[in-house]
C-alpha cells in the first residue's frame, strides 16, 4: 500500500553521504515529497559548502529537485504551522524553527515525515505522524 511521506532534510544529507537510507525507508509505490524549507536548507548547504565539496552537493541537490515534488508553503502549510506553534508555546517547549515548517506541511498534506532526527520529536506534535531511520 502507497504511503505519503515527506522527507526530512537530515534523510536527504545521509543519502547524499551514503545512499542506503531512503531506500531503507521509501517503497517504490510511496507518494514521496518535500517541504519548501527543505530546499533552503539543501541550497545553504551547497552555499556553505567548500569548493572540493560545492559541485557535487549542487549537482546532488539539482538530481533531487528533478526526482521529488517540492510542496510550497501556501495558506493551508502556513494555518497548520500556526496551529503547531502554538502548541509548542502553550507547551513550554523549544522547537526548531524549520523542523515546525516541516511539520506543518506533512500535517497539511497529510504525510508522514521520515526522518534521521530522533531529537526533532516529531511524533509529540498533534497530528504528525513520522518515521525515523537507524
Amino acid at each position: 500500500m502507497a504511503r505519503r511521506l515527506i522527507l526530512d532534510t537530515g534523510v536527504l544529507i545521509t543519502t547524499e553521504r551514503s545512499g542506503a537510507a531512503v531506500h531503507e525507508a521509501i517503497a517504490d509505490d510511496d507518494d514521496v515529497a518535500i517541504a519548501a524549507i527543505t530546499v533552503a536548507e539543501l541550497s545553504a548547504g551547497v552555499a556553505l559548502a567548500d569548493e572540493r565539496h560545492r559541485t557535487h552537493r549542487a549537482e546532488f541537490v539539482a538530481r533531487i529537485l528533478a526526482l521529488i515534488p517540492v510542496v510550497v508553503y501556501d495558506l493551508s502549510v502556513a494555518e497548520a504551522h500556526g496551529r503547531l506553534l502554538a502548541q509548542v508555546h502553550r507547551a513550554g517547549e523549544r522547537r526548531g524553527a524549520h523542523d515546525l515548517i516541516i511539520a506543518a506541511t506533512a500535517v497539511a498534506t497529510r504525510r508522514t515525515i521520515v526522518t534521521t532526527d530522533r531529537a526533532a520529536r516529531f511524533n509529540d506534535l498533534p497530528g504528525v505522524d513520522s518515521v525515523v531511520l537507524a
